[in-house]
């Protein structure tokens, strides 16, 4: 293949001619390709595969990751051991293309592997990596973890994504119509298309959007100005002249300030999100558009096609053995985990996704008493598992994991997994019969392990957050924790609250319901897989990128 005159190497819908170029830090296309942490990577991976599908004229621009984002071990006592192991993937190309960059005044070399279409259903990516014996080890480094806890890596990562990503588009000659920046993280690119094309930000602003994954403007990455010049973030563009472009006042540079300065347009995830980010950051002057565009995954790839099968041949029987398949294979990692053999015939309720404070993990923990009135509940018996990936750096996170693990060695039917990737991800949503997702609202921004658990016949235990109040019918097709006045909440009085609406419905209404009313607790399951087959396809999402984004 050619890659120094790179076309899209499949026919091309007419609707989706639009050249786009898609950046973003992490994607999770397929488990082999271990190149990503949790959600962020899981839209991405999803919305790559949706535009091969839909045949769009989109590459992604990603970063080849040495050691992965890190693999999930054990200590001794079961509690969670971060390691870092070289990852090796024989079925990425080598494009031939090596070229430089300046990181930290230094020139950097930086190569480019492909993956092919063809490779596991996406459209064409290319990954960056500056792991070459040409450079210098600390060069080396910066592709060697995906969210490195060290600053000036990371400000080098997001330099590598944006200047190195942009550069590298010149180098294939695609040239195209629209940069999409997945967060905020590659804003860099702006600033080398501003000093070695556009010359301008209106120019600029012509060809850029943004997405924003962030309801919360402290979530939002910020660095000294002083040390992303000294990183040479600005291509050569003095800190007078940033401050000038950007409008920035401090000597704080907010990624995604900037980002939404130098967009001509930008969306939220889901319509809560839209709201509360042009809330957000209606105060700043300069500020693109905010639009919505509700996340979504990809249908083909997570749903299970036989349990649509049934679902579609109205085969009841047939949904029910499927699911009793399903969470046999699923018990069978927990028993090689933990050693506990879980019975297909309880109700399994799960909560599994990255673990970080506001998803409050742990929540149905918080009253031990309520909590083991629960598990040790003879007559209407629960299995409860537990998985997810604490920011290995979050050490709050990692003892609230560690907390759970000790926790469960109490009980036979309570687990907790490690390795939480695609493959295990899509095992448990398999395995799950309530989908439990408790977030303190408005902090999801979207959330999407919900629409993967819909796929596969879980039915969803949520709080009223992300993409949840455009989906769920309360005992219809899932059940919801009703809003209180969270604004008037202290942090302490949400959670209190949520916590025992949680174990009010699940010991009045949900765990009674699975056990008495089969044919009511099938059609929960039913009408779950329908309403999330499409308007949660990513699809349709990737389909709204080019009508409501990539339209001038």
């Amino acid at each position: 293949m050619n890659f120094r005159n790179f076309q899209v190497p499949y026919q091309i819908s007419e609707q989706y001619a639009t050249k786009v170029a898609y950046f973003s830090m992490e994607f999770a296309i397929h488990q082999p390709l271990k190149i990503y942490s949790g959600g962020l990577g899981f839209l991405a991976g999803s919305h790559l595969r949706s535009a091969y599908e839909l045949q769009q004229n989109m590459i992604g621009i990603g970063i080849l990751w040495k050691y992965g984002y890190y693999d999930q071990t054990r200590n001794q006592d079961q509690t969670l051991q971060p390691v870092w192991l070289e990852k090796n993937y024989h079925f990425l190309e080598d494009t031939g293309i090596v070229f430089q960059i300046n990181i930290h005044e230094t020139p950097v070399w930086i190569k480019a592997w492909y993956l092919n279409p063809k490779t596991f259903n996406s459209a064409p990516l290319f990954l960056l990596s500056t792991d070459l014996p040409e450079n210098d080890y600390v060069s080396q480094t910066i592709t060697h973890r995906l969210y490195d806890a060290n600053v000036s890596t990371k400000v080098a990562q997001f330099i590598l994504l944006g200047v190195g990503g942009a550069k590298l588009l010149e180098e294939l000659n695609f040239n195209p119509d629209v940069y999409h920046l997945n967060e905020a993280h590659g804003i860099s690119a702006a600033f080398y298309l501003l000093t070695n094309k556009y010359k301008s930000v209106e120019l600029l602003k012509q060809h850029l959007v943004f997405t924003t994954h962030t309801p919360e403007e402290a979530g939002n990455e910020k660095h000294d100005i002083y040390l992303c010049q000294k990183m040479s973030y600005f291509c050569g563009l003095s800190i007078d002249e940033v401050k000038r472009l950007t409008g920035l006042e401090d000597d704080q540079f907010n990624h995604s300030l900037v980002a939404l300065r130098f967009a001509r347009k930008a969306n939220s995830v889901s319509q809560l999100h839209g709201l509360v980010s042009n809330k957000m950051w209606s105060k700043y002057t300069g500020i693109c558009p905010i639009a919505s565009i509700t996340n979504a995954q990809n249908f083909t790839y997570w749903a299970d096609e036989p349990l649509y099968r049934h679902l579609d041949a109205n085969n009841d029987w047939g949904i029910d053995d499927r699911k009793q398949y399903l969470k046999k294979r699923a018990f069978e990692t927990v028993a090689d985990q933990t050693g506990k053999l879980f019975d297909t015939n309880v109700l399994t309720i799960v909560w599994a996704r990255r673990l970080a404070g506001y998803k409050r993990a742990d929540l149905i923990t918080h009253d031990i008493e309520r909590f083991e009135k629960i598990v040790n509940n003879k007559k209407y018996p629960v299995q409860i598992i537990w998985a997810g990936k604490p920011y290995p750096a979050d050490y709050p996170a990692i003892s609230q994991f560690n907390e759970l693990v000790y926790l469960s060695k109490k009980y036979k039917n309570v687990s907790v997994l490690i390795g939480y990737e695609l493959l295990l991800s899509r095992r448990l949503k398999q395995g799950a019969d309530l989908w439990l997702n408790n977030p303190r609202v408005p902090r999801e921004a979207s959330g999407t392990s919900g629409i993967t658990a819909a796929m596969n016949g879980a039915v969803n235990f949520s709080t009223d957050d992300g993409w949840i109040p455009e989906f769920a019918k309360q005992g219809i097709n899932s059940f919801v924790v009703p809003k209180a006045d969270y604004d008037n909440m202290n942090t302490h009085e949400q959670d209190q609250y949520d916590l025992y609406k949680i174990y009010d419905m699940l010991e009045n209404q949900i765990i009674p319901l699975y056990y008495e009313d089969k044919d009511a607790w099938r059609k929960l399951v039913k009408n779950g897989m329908n309403d999330v087959r499409v308007q949660f396809n990513s699809n349709r999402m990737a389909h709204e990128y080019y009508e409501i984004m990539y339209k001038k």
